[in-house]
């Protein structure tokens, strides 16, 4: 069993860290508010830090799961950051869903003090979270994804090496532009059908057994129909998400029509006041029109 430190406790990282705590490893929490990192410590024992490198200090695996660039730097190379206290050969694990550039970047900067740095965003939302059974997916060194490997299967089901610094990063921009146009497109199926007056729990019932069938229609299609959006990913972060994949995007010559086209209805839904209402929400927007 490993000493491990987790850094932000929010709706991903809460029980994710417990998890870590069940597989019997020694878990130091840190968080901005100290109230939910003592409410993690009663809930799943281990111990608080006040900062990130006393969270950092000893630990052999630091992982972490905010909510940007800006916030994971803060919390790596900022003042009172991890990496000023991190062991030499320890490895850190970014389970935040960030830009490919900061990825390389805090790679770097962990080799240049003999630690190791594996961005490794996930997918799967609140629920695979606490399921315990997120996609995990890695980029950086081999050698140091095989020696962390078996702490992310604690709340992964599926962890893979996607190959370098960053590609991690790169993967997750490609499952967030395949649910943006998808969950479009299904919010636009279930109005039309709405609008038509067909049963919908038959509909989904049936198009769900063919080629139409996706995780969004078997986990957000009944919830969408009933105007029910509150499922854990918010309609902001994912306006971040996009925001980077759109950004990497203009680096390397891709074109994104339909994401971009997605991200603008994501920011209608926040201006209205919907910000923090779950992805599938873009259903809203759709039935306002009418």
């Amino acid at each position: 069993m490993a000493k491990a430190a987790f850094l932000g406790l929010g709706v991903m990282g809460y029980p994710m860290a417990g998890h870590l705590a069940s597989g019997g490893h020694e878990v130091v929490v840190y968080n901005r508010t100290d109230a939910k990192a003592e409410k993690w410590v009663s809930q799943h024992g281990g111990a608080l830090a006040a900062t990130p490198a006393e969270a950092a200090s000893g630990a052999e695996f630091v992982f972490a799961c905010v909510g940007d660039d800006a916030d994971i730097r803060s919390i790596t190379t900022g003042e009172n950051g991890a990496f000023a206290t991190m062991a030499s050969d320890a490895v850190f694990i970014d389970n935040t869903t960030a830009s490919a550039d900061v990825a390389r970047e805090l790679y770097s900067a962990a080799r240049t003090h003999g630690m190791h740095f594996i961005d490794a965003p996930v997918s799967g939302g609140q629920a695979g979270a606490e399921n315990g059974k997120l996609t995990v997916m890695c980029g950086g060194d081999a050698a140091a994804f095989a020696r962390a490997e078996p702490l992310m299967a604690c709340y992964g089901a599926k962890v893979t090496h996607m190959g370098d610094a960053g590609a991690g990063q790169l993967t997750k921009m490609v499952n967030q532009i395949c649910i943006a146009g998808l969950v479009q497109g299904l919010s636009e199926a279930l109005n039309f059908g709405q609008n038509a007056g067909l049963d919908m729990d038959k509909v989904l019932g049936v198009v769900s057994g063919g080629a139409a069938q996706s995780w969004q229609m078997e986990n957000r299609g009944a919830t969408m129909v009933r105007d029910e959006f509150d499922f854990g990913f918010a309609v902001d972060w994912m306006r971040k998400d996009l925001r980077i994949c759109m950004a990497e995007a203009a680096q390397n010559g891709t074109e994104l029509p339909v994401t971009a086209l997605v991200a603008q209805f994501y920011a209608a839904l926040s201006h209205q006041g919907f910000g923090r209402n779950d992805t599938s929400s873009l259903i809203r927007l759709l039935k306002r029109s009418k």
